[in-house]
């Protein structure tokens, strides 16, 4: 159908695109939380629908924090991309670089060293200890529990030092290469790792004192925003929220990638799919990505650990830098990857890693050049966001953010 000629120049409204044509009944009103809200986790609009304090229906909006990530990969190098992988989810970056650089290293054939391997999955595990804590701190901030939020927050920090200590840098990282990691181990980082650890233990301990069976923490979250196992596979749920139903599925034991198949660990699950068995599943994560890390921190000193951190691979290993300027072939080598970027092998392939939020995967199109065709990003908050209402419907207004705050959506990575 043709649209209505209307004269040159006459303006026209564009309002927000809602489900809601109006309200369902003359006593309910229709509100606006977000998208630039203090309380949303991330910029996004949600549109409610309310009668008194009850939420009828609600209809989310992403998109404000787009930054066309997918488009701008096709325009830098392989390499170069691994600043924008950082940036998607920002509370777990190093996630985002091993994922993505295990898909250009299988669309190269490239087998990364055993060093190599162990230290991506503890860091990876360590990036999963960092997002829990923030989700769950800034959950229990919004519920009044300020000392269990100084508590986990002080401890985060600390971790984020640690890691600054190892990558030169603060959240986003940049560590990961295709073919390796940035940077070995400093030293007296493991020792300093398991101080952390044991600070860690004292904490997380006075946490669960302070809220598991608190009254008000239970009544506030226990049948609050549920979820059943049939609806979060219908709507493609990963992660946290999926296994909170009770349903244990996870890629790190499902389809084992990096040193997990080699790992002692438990998948925790919960029973109703509510906001206190989200909150149950991520601290009982917390617990097994210590014990992971300390089994990896022991691996680290194993005889065949004590190799190389990156491959012996000109493809896309930068040579020694004492060679760069003492050999020509080493020189050339060098400007050419960083000129012309890393040659991928035309093809495709999609890889994807458990990152705190879900299933994190890379779908990479090569045509052979030392830039992609076309990269795109299974991101677990994008798909989370199409679901949410589910979660949100029925309940009270004042549920809405420690709700919202239960799902952990990032805006980077929803919006990409």
């Amino acid at each position: 159908m043709d649209a209505p000629f209307r004269p040159p120049g006459e303006f026209i409204a564009n309002p927000v695109r809602s489900i809601f044509e109006g309200a369902q009944r003359d006593d309910t009103v229709i509100v606006n939380i977000g998208p630039s809200h203090p309380a949303t986790h991330g910029t996004v609009q949600i549109i409610a629908e309310l009668d008194g304090e009850r939420v009828l229906r609600t209809d989310l909006h992403c998109g404000y924090l787009h930054r066309g990530f997918e488009k701008e990969c096709e325009d830098h190098t392989w390499h170069n991309l691994i600043p924008y992988v950082d940036r998607l989810n920002y509370v777990s970056a190093l996630n985002n670089d091993f994922a993505y650089c295990d898909a250009v290293e299988t669309l190269m054939g490239v087998r990364i060293t055993r060093r190599c391997t162990v230290l991506r999955t503890l860091l990876s595990e360590y990036s999963r200890l960092v997002d829990h804590l923030t989700c769950i701190a800034a959950g229990l901030m919004e519920l009044g529990a300020m000392t269990a939020f100084l508590y986990l927050v002080m401890i985060r920090d600390h971790m984020y030092e640690h890691l600054a200590a190892l990558t030169g840098a603060r959240v986003t990282y940049s560590y990961g290469r295709i073919g390796g990691l940035a940077r070995d181990l400093p030293e007296g980082w493991l020792q300093r790792l398991e101080a952390i650890f044991v600070e860690y233990e004292d904490f997380i301990a006075r946490v669960h004192t302070l809220v598991d069976r608190n009254r008000i923490f239970i009544d506030r979250m226990r049948d609050v925003g549920v979820i059943s196992t049939a609806d979060a596979l219908s709507y493609g749920y990963t992660g946290v929220i999926l296994r909170s139903t009770g349903m244990a599925c996870d890629l790190r034991k499902d389809t084992p990638y990096l040193a997990y198949a080699e790992l002692d660990f438990d998948v925790p699950v919960g029973i109703k799919g509510d906001n206190y068995d989200r909150y149950y599943v991520r601290m009982r994560e917390m617990d097994e990505s210590v014990y992971m890390m300390r089994q990896l921190s022991e691996k680290l000193g194993e005889p065949d650990c004590q190799g190389p951190l990156n491959v012996d691979d000109r493809r896309c290993s930068f040579p020694d830098k004492a060679l760069v300027y003492s050999e020509i072939e080493s020189l050339i080598n060098h400007f050419k990857l960083v000129m012309d970027g890393t040659q991928v092998p035309a093809g495709d392939v999609y890889v994807a890693h458990e990152a705190p939020n879900g299933e994190l995967g890379f779908y990479l199109v090569s045509t052979g050049a030392g830039v992609p065709w076309k990269v795109h990003c299974r991101a677990p908050s994008f798909v989370h966001m199409g679901g949410a209402h589910l979660m949100l419907n029925g309940g009270q207004l004042a549920d809405i953010v420690p709700t919202f705050g239960s799902i952990n959506m990032i805006g980077g990575e929803c919006d990409r």
